[in-house]
């Protein structure tokens, strides 16, 4: 578990090296379809079986794939790694939270504005596009685990992340065409964005897999709490990325509530997509 979270901030450090050649865009664009590459062959999904009420699902997770990994690598070009997949990880917590009115998790949920307040400490000269594009891709986590939830019991195996992955990497055919044709797409960028979807994707699939058979998940989401560390972590060694005291205190915090409300909540699956 701790190797997953590892290895997907990690490639999201090693694809931020890629954000001046190809931008954002462009990074997500190569890890859905290094995704796709790994996913297909081993699911192995038949859309033409596939009914209508496994079908919207389906389109709709791979719409959030395509915002939730642009909206993240955009923050994480503005505001920085650490801030941006802590700010994401509000998702998670508001899916947690959504479904109790107890008195712990009204205190989790003011604990988490909290956390938030200190980590960006707003003023005139916060990067307001940064910040809103990592609670975008907050709101999108907290879509994928509905639409996870639901398709779960749709579709067998990995065939609806298979699927929805390829739906994703035909959005991003436009992009890829786009750097083609202005020779953008220079070796080294690709494979800087080849290395964020193998860490991103491909590890993190296989890990979080055989941790699933192994531990309860409501260890599994208390453990998923460390990456916000792991991202700030990256973004200080891969990226050179300083935090100041009062964004480290703010990561606490959050961190800090998210254990406390997925220990309230243990049947929700927080894996990151």
């Amino acid at each position: 578990m701790l190797g997953s979270a590892a290895s997907n901030q990690t490639g999201a450090a090693v694809g931020a090296h890629a954000f001046d050649t190809i931008g954002p865009a462009g990074v997500v664009a190569v890890r859905q379809f290094v995704a796709a590459a790994v996913l297909l062959p081993v699911a192995r999904p038949d859309p033409r079986r596939f009914t209508w009420a496994q079908w919207w699902p389906t389109l709709l997770l791979g719409l959030v794939f395509a915002t939730m990994n642009l909206s993240l690598y955009t923050a994480v070009d503005r505001i920085g790694l650490g801030l941006a997949v802590t700010l994401e990880f509000l998702g998670p917590l508001a899916v947690a939270l959504a479904g109790s009115r107890g008195r712990i998790d009204l205190l989790c949920a003011a604990g988490a504005g909290i956390g938030v307040y200190v980590l960006v400490l707003p003023s005139g000269s916060s990067d307001w596009t940064g910040i809103g594009c990592g609670l975008l891709a907050a709101c999108c986590w907290a879509s994928y685990i509905l639409l996870n939830r639901l398709l779960g019991a749709r579709l067998p195996g990995l065939q609806a992340p298979a699927a929805a992955t390829t739906v994703s990497a035909l959005l991003a055919v436009p992009v890829m065409v786009t750097l083609l044709a202005q020779g953008r797409m220079t070796t080294t960028a690709l494979l800087y964005a080849i290395g964020a979807g193998v860490l991103s994707s491909v590890v993190p699939y296989a890990a979080d897999l055989i941790a699933l058979r192994r531990v309860p998940a409501r260890y599994f989401g208390v453990v998923s709490s460390v990456h916000p560390v792991f991202a700030a972590l990256a973004g200080l060694i891969l990226l050179g990325q300083v935090l100041a005291v009062h964004e480290w205190i703010g990561i606490a915090v959050v961190v800090a509530v998210n254990v406390v409300a997925v220990r309230q909540n243990a049947a929700i699956d927080l894996s990151p997509p």
